[in-house]
């Protein structure tokens, strides 16, 4: 049995759409939820780190006419049309042989999901031909049409109608014809036609085709001599073209794309789709970039009973583009090319193979020809392939992977020095067995062979099974842990050449004084804590109030492991969770001692609808014995061990008291340095219905001190204002650190019933250059790109390009 892939929407779907669509209630202005808070349907949440796009708004277009005719009542089943009676309804009826009717005055036919108004009807009683003259209005489960003319039989479907107008019941799809001919019940032909969502008689764009066929059996529509028109200005012209008309894939184009980067000029993109089978697909992209020439990006997708997967190639032969001297790869006259292969494989049971192999010709591939528009920066590919399983033995459930994991770099001015370690190969066991209600017993093991070249390598298993007690009611809880710590090593031959960071020159001491070390310990934690509430009131509000007081202490004993590579371990940034962590560092390369004890409260408000309003909480941990692991301070020492009483002080507020405006913070206080390690701010309000205002201030210790405030104005109902800034000031101590304006974003957008447009500017530049290395040629070069796009979206088609929206729900916090 094979599967279906999703559809690929093809660019003249709109006009399939005028001809044929499912049923929805008339008079809504096509399908859209409400995104303002004008009681329909509330926003995007305050605090959303991102929110779905906006849905189209017909709020603005002009009622439609048409649908004064529309009786939401008639029956929306078209399969019942053989089996059911005619029924006529009119002021007079004349008949001079009791076989040809001439209706006339408000005449009505109705058969199951079809209705025929007109002045004037003949009706043949025998053959069932009618002859509709005068007002002609037709109204099925799926369309609205009004004609001057229309004949046809009743009984075999067949029907043509003159001076066609006709109105979608799905969406705001509309437009004419000057002939529409009823082939059978799902074959339409259509002569002279426009399709457009605009307003009847106010089109800003619409399709003209000479002829359009609708094949509904197949879900097939073919346009002969078609343009597109803005306006009164042709855009586009296509002899002949294919199209689907529901939701099943067809073969034909994709959107194009049009935009411009410093780094690669402009580009035009025209996918082509190709529907090949059910169950696998492909999408040939030729792109011509005028900087550096042509590129074709083939995905292919499928299917398989037991697998699923993709294999997407670009490639861009003897790039004419020039070499940043600042970066770490000569590309001028290169051939360019990156491959992503993924696929994941049923093998039996619960195991599956997955794969996914992403390579790139060269680190500066993302730097020349990524989305300038924004998304996350990649700096790293990263290929990996396992077999992996999973069950349950009893009660008790296990899962378990095996496979290897390579690094790419792709940080143009870094060299691979700054990859992690390859793990070639690694494997995972978990166990998971609750004992009873209250008590639990498990285990996660690791193991894992590092690579990489120039640095020390060698093996590593990691075992940790642990016994974890849970007793408690909603007033109070007690958790107790323990658990068991095993780290063993082998490193390889000419382990004593390599520091924690490289080779180690000549006559330098090795931190590595055996090849198999290892490392024991128990690990034992218990946290407690209490639940306390109360009814209160605040500004005229009732709420319920929670204080949460919370005890964790934990014990690890110190263990010397500082001759120990360091594979996967770093130090973990700092915050309220880490009061309650039982390391410090990330991997299993370094366990920090631990005779703790933190302290923490709590307290909430919530609302009658169990909506929290306001969080603050505070806590700090007690330190009893000196924090004696740490991390390496150069190449073959480590840093002294600190004998801190406490931890940095931790807040963190939430607020929100209405659906208007919220607020958030941040604030680590360290009273042994009496410095603050990290402050946080951030404060987002909603302006009107639909805009939004956002301010952050952020502040961490040696790494960043950054402003950004953002902001969607909205002008009126049609404009809208966009506006992104984030400034950074230098941090001490950091090499190239970032300073200045860091990226800034302007534009504008304007909303209409079946346009929108779109401009955007964007200046920024490209962190990864920075606080990471000094330069590799010792002079930074221009690293500040600018970007701008212009879209448009005529709404029921889609847009020129989707590139705006997402950076802009990136950068602008609640924007839809």
């Amino acid at each position: 049995m094979t599967r279906k892939l999703p559809p690929r929407r093809l660019l003249a779907v709109a006009a399939a759409l005028a001809l044929i669509g499912g049923p929805v209630e008339a008079g809504s202005a096509g399908p859209h939820r409400g995104y303002t808070l004008d009681g329909s349907e509330p926003a995007c949440p305050l605090g959303s780190f991102t929110c779905p796009p906006r849905p189209y708004n017909y709020v603005m277009c002009r009622p439609n006419a048409m649908l004064e005719f529309y009786d939401p009542t008639l029956s929306k089943d078209n399969t019942v049309r053989d089996t059911s009676k005619t029924y006529v309804w009119a002021k007079h009826v004349d008949s001079s042989d009791q076989t040809v009717y001439h209706l006339s005055g408000d005449v009505r036919l109705d058969r199951a999901d079809q209705r025929l108004q007109a002045d004037t009807v003949d009706y043949n009683q025998d053959t069932a031909d009618y002859d509709a003259r005068g007002n002609v209005r037709y109204q099925d489960y799926s369309q609205l049409m009004s004609a001057t003319h229309a004949r046809g039989n009743d009984a075999s479907g067949i029907g043509i109608a003159d001076d066609v107008r006709y109105q979608m019941l799905n969406s705001r799809g509309n437009g004419v014809a000057r002939q529409g001919q009823e082939l059978d019940a799902q074959h339409t032909r259509y002569t002279q036609a426009t399709y457009s969502t605009c307003d009847i008689g106010h089109h800003l764009w619409e399709f003209q085709g000479k002829t359009i066929t609708v094949d509904k059996v197949n879900g097939v529509g073919v346009a002969r001599d078609a343009t597109f028109r803005v306006g009164n200005v042709p855009l586009l012209y296509l002899p002949w073209f294919s199209f689907p008309v529901d939701n099943r894939r067809k073969t034909g184009f994709l959107y194009p794309t049009i935009g411009h980067s410093s780094r690669s000029g402009f580009f035009l993109s025209t996918p082509y789709y190709l529907n090949l089978a059910p169950n696998y697909d492909a999408t040939l992209d030729p792109r011509i970039y005028t900087t550096r020439g042509f590129m074709l990006d083939t995905e292919f997708r499928y299917q398989l009973p037991g697998s699923i997967g993709t294999m997407d190639v670009e490639y861009l032969p003897n790039d004419h583009g020039p070499t940043d001297p600042d970066t770490t790869a000569n590309t001028a006259g290169t051939n360019r090319y990156r491959y992503t292969i993924k696929d994941t494989t049923h093998l039996w049971g619960s195991w599956n193979f997955s794969t996914s192999i992403d390579r790139s010709s060269d680190n500066n591939f993302f730097y020349d020809f990524g989305n300038q528009m924004g998304g996350t920066p990649i700096y790293i590919l990263t290929s990996t392939a396992q077999v992996a399983g999973g069950g349950k033995w009893g009660d008790v459930s296990w899962s378990t992977a095996v496979g290897g994991a390579a690094y790419q770099n792709m940080n143009p001015f870094l060299t691979d020095a700054s990859l992690p370690y390859r793990a070639l190969p690694y494997g995972n066991f978990n166990l998971d067995w609750p004992i009873n209600n209250w008590l639990e017993f498990g285990m996660a093991n690791q193991f894992v062979a590092f690579r990489k070249p120039g640095y020390v390598e060698g093996s590593r298993e990691d075992l940790q099974p642990y016994l974890a007690a849970d007793f408690g009611t909603s007033a109070w809880f007690v958790r107790p842990r323990v658990e068991w710590r095993y780290t063993d090593y082998q490193l390889s031959a000419g382990y004593q050449q390599y520091g924690y960071y490289g080779l180690l020159g000549s006559g330098t001491a090795t931190p590595f004084t055996q090849q198999s070390p290892s490392r024991s310990l128990p690990i034992v934690s218990v946290d407690s804590g209490l639940v306390f509430d109360r009814n209160t009131s605040l500004f005229g509000e009732d709420y319920t109030q929670t204080l949460e007081p919370r005890l964790y202490y934990l014990y690890v004993p110190y263990r010397n492991q500082n001759n120990m590579p360091l594979f996967d371990s770093s130090l973990m940034t700092f915050d309220y969770w880490q009061l309650f962590s039982t390391n410090q560092f990330a991997g299993a390369d370094r366990q920090m001692n631990a005779n703790n004890l933190t302290a923490a409260i709590t307290t909430r408000l919530l609302d009658d609808s169990g909506v929290e309003r306001l969080s603050a909480s505070f806590g700090q941990i007690r330190y009893f014995t000196p924090q004696e692991v740490q991390m390496p301070n150069s190449t073959n020492t480590v840093s002294p061990a600190t004998d801190w009483s406490g931890s940095a002080y931790v807040a963190q507020l939430n607020l929100q008291l209405n659906d208007r405006w919220r607020a958030s913070s941040s604030y680590q206080w360290d009273p042994n340095t009496r410095n603050t390690d990290m402050a946080m701010f951030q404060l987002q309000g909603r302006l009107g219905l639909d805009g939004i205002v956002n301010f952050a201030y952020i502040y961490r210790t040696g790494l960043m001190e950054q402003y950004s405030v953002s902001a969607v104005y909205p002008v009126s109902d049609r404009w809208r204002l966009i506006g992104a800034w984030t400034y950074a000031e230098p941090v001490k101590g950091v090499v190239n650190p970032l300073k200045g304006t860091i990226e800034a974003l302007a534009g504008v957008e304007y909303d209409s019933c079946c346009v929108t447009l779109r401009l955007v500017d964007r200046s920024y530049v490209n962190q990864g250059y920075y606080g990471v290395a000094a330069p590799i040629t010792g002079t930074p070069g221009n690293l500040r790109d600018n970007a701008i796009m212009f879209e448009v979206i005529f709404k029921g088609l889609g847009s020129t390009s989707s590139q705006i929206d997402p950076l802009l729900r990136r950068d602008i916090l609640g924007y839809q």
